[in-house]
């Protein structure tokens, strides 16, 4: 199957598509590059060819020729989406649904999306399924939920749209994530050896590793058409439905010389329980296979193995929110998230794609 992946060179792009590659797919990714300087370390991995795109500009002429897309080019996460509502719903919404029109006007079959459990805002601790009221509380989810309308309608005979609600993900990839929590507090236990929890940690939160998320797009990509089309499907494990403190517990397990301190109600609704029955009735072959545990105990591993520092860890590529304030703020962004300069990225003609596409020389991520 060809496969285009957008958002190839961001957290999950960057691990996704040598799996889909290694699934015997014919991958090429397609990213705007917001998040190029963020690389923590290289994993060697073959990457796609790529094309250097903006989504709301993509069209049928673009996705000629492929069987299925994957969409996970969005502006992530809550907070990032209240840097510019306008902005997010033009990206995430109509930007998303100009790529999803384009691709049933070229003839791709499969549509796959990255939605999110976010979506359920406030479920308190009642465990929501995928037919349970839902209550966004940022831009962010709103679009998300949007989006999942939208495509539902659009599935069809040949044109078989899938989306799927992601836990917060978390583990290690090369295009790394310090925003999420897991990885945000393993980071903080490895960097400072503190770890000063802004709210009291009772909030709930699902989480699945970020090669779960890989492995159920996989399997999206390979069930029968017939089974996945206008599915919405929760990704994650039910065993880890876990409170914020939960999760800083296990953090404290794996670096028990890291103190763990808690503040007050952060003010912060978001809190939900996820049922993950369905995707294993949809999806048999899918289980996930990374405990929250297993997660913290990779990435000591890998910082340990590459000496992650203070700098490192506050980057502004590993956290999206602060790198699109450094990218606007330098004027390389315009107010409509377009580059003004192009994106400071050596180029090469792959014969592969016909065109000049941008290379990393072995970097992780498009290229």
């Amino acid at each position: 199957m060809r496969v285009l992946v957008t958002g190839a060179d961001g957290y999950i792009g960057a691990v996704l598509c040598p799996i889909l590659a290694g699934h015997g797919h014919a991958v090429v990714g397609l990213d705007t590059r917001f998040y190029a300087a963020g690389l923590l370390y290289p994993d060697l991995a073959d990457r796609p060819a790529g094309l250097r795109r903006d989504t709301r500009d993509v069209g049928p002429a673009d996705l000629a020729g492929f069987d299925a897309v994957v969409h996970l080019a969005e502006l992530s996460n809550d907070p990032l989406g209240a840097l510019s509502p306008t902005i997010t719903r033009e990206i995430n919404h109509r930007g998303s649904m100009t790529l999803a029109r384009a691709a049933r006007a070229a003839g791709v079959r499969r549509f796959v999306y990255a939605s999110s459990c976010s979506v359920y805002g406030a479920g308190g601790s009642d465990v929501r399924t995928e037919t349970s009221p839902t209550a966004p509380l940022t831009e962010y989810a709103a679009c998300k939920l949007a989006c999942e309308a939208d495509l539902a309608a659009m599935a069809a005979e040949g044109f078989a749209t899938t989306c799927l609600r992601n836990a917060t993900a978390f583990g290690a990839s090369p295009r790394m994530r310090f925003d999420i929590v897991l990885n945000n507090l393993c980071g903080l236990a490895a960097t400072t050896g503190l770890v000063a929890m802004t709210s009291d940690g009772t909030p709930w939160r699902p989480l699945v590793h970020v090669r779960d998320i890989a492995r159920a797009v996989a399997l999206v990509l390979e069930a029968p058409e017939d089974r996945v089309r206008g599915e919405i499907l929760n990704v994650g494990d039910d065993d880890q439905n876990l409170r914020v403190r939960e999760v800083a517990d296990i953090v404290g397990d794996v670096y028990p010389d890291c103190r763990i301190t808690y503040g007050p109600s952060s003010g912060d609704d978001r809190s939900y329980r996820v049922s993950f029955a369905r995707i294993r009735s949809v999806l048999p072959g899918f289980a996930c296979r990374h405990t929250v545990v297993d997660g913290a105990r990779e990435m000591r591993a890998l910082f340990d193995a590459i000496g992650l520092d203070r700098d490192t860890f506050g980057a502004t590529p590993f956290t999206r929110l602060a790198e699109l304030r450094r990218l606007l703020g330098a004027g390389l962004l315009d107010a409509s998230f377009r580059w003004r300069v192009p994106s400071p990225t050596p180029h090469r003609t792959d014969e592969r794609s016909g065109g000049g596409i941008p290379a990393d020389d072995g970097f992780p991520g498009v290229g």
